[in-house]
């Protein structure tokens, strides 16, 4: 996906693309290396090169980034004496040996600033103002870190984001959602004013509600930290993209940063996508005076407010008004005219006088994402199921259970705790009203119970809370009884100090309800199994599957394989699971995992945090693609759904007041004061019809538009003879052009316009679509 990633990226009027170095990812094992694939670092900076763009590189090697374990490699947790990200030896040592080999590997490609390269800008540590005060080296570990990074001689800035006390030439930075108005500023005057990520949503995990932020408070922001003598911004995420595999942090959802201005599958996110690309092309034609003109500041009010940067010999001027005002419209004379600014808006006007940019103004279009469910890729109903056998006789043994992260070492997952214990017939209840119950404490994340192989049920913590308790009535007889649990994590943490020391898996475990009282279990002789039988064994893989025996699938199995085929959905659409039918588990796709799902953990909203999964076109073949599917919990197999992700439905919602198109602007001073309606297709597609237009006062977003009591029947006509069978077309925002009555009372001269895309003729191989 880099390629087009990349373009469209650039297509948004971005010029540098940021990147982490993930140590877990490039050493996964002490000393062995994986620079191939989708870990080819390089590959990624020449591509970015190759399409005329900048890069920046965030070594770390900490990166946070809601990435398994920080971007810090399991098997560091081991070294002796070892404290991550403080004035600590081994720590140290480890990571500038790997540093020195990850910036050597860059240098040796000639790709820095200095050699030529795309790289201007380099990054050490990340955000370590929020844990410094828990170590008492702090101080003298960044300025080490510091010296280290400067010291290797890259020939570009190098960069701490969140470290007001960057040291020497190191330049401080701001992270968050409103660094123009939070940010304190470098901490010298020899440094520029950085935004290494200005957040474009919110990253969420499992258990959390929908989460946005409007494309115009995005474009407010970047606005506002350029008026305010900013150098860069960088936003997080821009493509949000997938957490396959295991790579996601603690609870922390498969999709991520799904409300960027690219989507998960890469698809332009609209408005986001577009009110940004105009915001950049508007900044550029400020470039001029951004770059060498005299700054100055004029206040109208507490709320309004002008920033001016003008190279008076060379008649360059360029002005930012400004409201701050979160909940009122304002006025303001600026040179004589009168500007209207809606409230908590920039206006941007490359000449001092020409508005050709507001960030509540939104001209460019609105889309809507559909998951259509695909015929071909769905036909297959044959699915196959293998048993996770629970273990038994063998396992590593010890006085009490042992603790989950040492054990798995971030080699997968799961875990089986097992015991046993013997009771007699004095020790059962007497009672009828009296049942043996087990209880179950957890350090977290999740657990299954079985008790004499029956499933007893599961539970789980939280992103917050991960430790937690189960409880359950259980069946338990004289003789012999035995109790499996198996214990599972969620991706390991990222974040906070003394990371090396955090735990997880069983911490008690009693049976109450007997006669001779609680039976303390914590104690007692336990069994260790790493993994499931079916990861050892690789049964997700085509070659290694026939390892087990598959029979016909039932549903509603906990700890259960399932496995059937299916071919490729047609046509070069992104493709998505519907999982809405399933637990929660594991889903690899020709043996290459798509991520955790979990889709009965439900938001506070009742629903799950996510039900689509992202299946990567790579990953496909035209036909017979093997699915494989690990549920924990239970689920139905046979409901699960391989859709194709679109955005189609395009819109357009722009009223007479707005500014006409950024790209209209010319420095000769003959620009249009009126606005337009831009409505265009993808690549290939034309607009096959409309399906709603209404000039007046329209109100909803894409997809669910409604018609005010100024709405005429006539505009939907004139649109479509506009639109109808071209790839894109342009309609003239004004009540003449649709011969309405401008003086319709309620009227906001707003068109809004709701058309769907297709190729030529009907669309093939695709059923009913689920709208998200």
């Amino acid at each position: 996906m880099w390629h087009d990633l990349i373009a469209k990226a650039k297509e948004g009027g971005l010029n540098m693309i940021e990147t982490y170095v993930f140590w877990n990812a490039h050493e996964p094992v002490y000393g062995q290396f994986n620079y191939e694939g989708n870990c080819d670092l390089v590959k990624f900076i020449k591509l970015v090169q190759s399409a005329g763009l900048y890069v920046t590189v965030r070594f770390g090697p900490f990166v946070q980034g809601e990435w398994n374990h920080g971007g810090l490699p399991y098997w560091l947790r081991e070294v002796p004496d070892i404290t991550f990200r403080t004035d600590n030896e081994p720590f140290k040592t480890h990571m500038e040996r790997f540093v020195k080999m990850a910036v050597k590997k860059l240098k040796d490609e000639k790709l820095f600033a200095s050699q030529g390269g795309p790289i201007v800008l380099a990054q050490i540590e990340n955000e370590y103002n929020n844990i410094a005060r828990a170590f008492p080296g702090s101080v003298d570990y960044i300025r080490w870190a510091a010296d280290m990074a400067v010291n290797l001689q890259v020939g570009v800035p190098w960069v701490m984001c969140k470290q007001n006390d960057a040291p020497g030439s190191v330049i401080n930075s701001c992270n968050g959602r409103n660094c123009g108005d939070t940010f304190m500023g470098p901490n010298s005057p020899t440094k520029p004013s950085l935004w290494t990520e200005n957040w474009t949503a919110q990253y969420r995990v499992f258990g959390d509600p929908p989460s946005q932020r409007a494309a115009e408070d995005l474009a407010y922001s970047v606005a506002r930290f350029f008026s305010k003598n900013g150098s860069l911004v960088n936003y997080y995420m821009y493509h949000g993209g997938t957490n396959f595999g295991r790579t996601g942090a603690s609870f922390v959802m498969t999709r991520y940063y799904d409300e960027g201005p690219l989507d998960e599958y890469g698809l332009q996110k609209e408005p986001k996508w577009g009110h940004l690309r105009d915001l950049h092309a508007a900044l550029k034609l400020c470039s001029k005076g951004l770059l060498g003109g005299t700054y100055s500041l004029q206040k109208f009010s507490p709320d309004l407010e002008a920033r001016l940067y003008e190279i008076p010999e060379n008649k360059v001027c360029v002005a930012f008004l400004t409201n701050t005002n979160t909940k009122f419209d304002g006025t303001l004379k600026f040179r004589g005219v009168d500007y209207f600014l809606p409230r908590h808006s920039i206006s941007i006007l490359p000449d001092c006088k020409t508005v050709v940019y507001n960030n509540q103004r939104i001209n460019s279009q609105h889309n809507a994402r559909t998951f259509d469910l695909s015929k071909d890729a769905n036909n297959n109903k044959k699915w196959e199921m293998y048993q996770e056998p629970i273990p038994t006789a063998k396992g590593i043994k010890s006085q009490g259970p042992l603790e989950l992260y040492n054990m798995t070492k971030d080699t997968t997952d799961y875990l089986w705790y097992t015991t046993s214990f013997l009771l007699d017939d004095k020790d059962m209840p007497f009672r009828h009203d009296i049942h043996p119950v087990i209880q179950v404490s957890c350090l977290g994340h999740v657990i299954h119970t079985f008790v004499n192989g029956e499933y007893m049920g599961s539970a789980h913590g939280t992103k917050i809370e991960k430790s937690f308790v189960f409880k359950k009535q259980i069946s338990l007889r004289p003789g012999g009884n035995r109790i499996a649990i198996l214990g599972l994590t969620v991706g390991m943490p990222d974040s906070g100090p003394y990371l090396e020391h955090r735990v997880s898996g069983l911490h008690t475990v009693t049976i109450q309800g007997l006669n001779a009282g609680t039976l303390d279990l914590s104690q007692s002789m336990w069994k260790h199994q790493v993994g499931l039988t079916g990861e050892k064994l690789g049964i997700f893989q085509e070659d290694k599957m026939n390892a087990v025996k598959w029979v016909e699938a039932t549903s509603d199995i906990p700890i259960i394989w399932y496995k059937k085929y299916f071919d490729g959905p047609s046509g070069n659409d992104p493709v998505s699971l519907d999982m809405s039918s399933m637990g929660k588990g594991l889903v690899w796709i020709n043996g290459q995992c798509i991520g955790r799902y979990w889709v009965n953990y439900l938001s506070p909203l009742g629903t799950p945090s996510q039900s689509m999964y992202h299946i990567p076109r790579a990953f496909l073949k035209p036909q017979n693609n093997l699915m494989v599917v690990l549920e924990e919990q239970g689920g139905k197999p046979e409901d699960i759904k391989i859709t194709v992700v679109k955005r189609d439905n395009i819109c357009t919602l722009v009223s007479q007041n707005y500014p006409p198109p950024v790209d209209s602007w010319s420095s000769s001073g003959e620009n249009s004061n009126k606005p337009e309606a831009h409505l265009k297709c993808r690549e290939k597609m034309v607009i096959r019809s409309v399906v709603f237009a209404s000039f007046g006062n329209p109100s909803g977003i894409c997809g669910n538009f409604t018609v005010g009591n100024c709405h005429s029947p006539n505009v939907k006509n004139m649109v479509e003879q506009a639109c109808l069978g071209k790839p894109s077309c342009v309609l003239p925002v004004s009540a003449a052009a649709y011969s309405v009555d401008a003086s319709c009372p309620g009227s906001t001269g707003t068109l809004a316009v709701h058309a769907k895309c297709a190729r030529g003729g009907q669309r093939h191989g695709h059923a009913a679509a689920k709208v998200q």
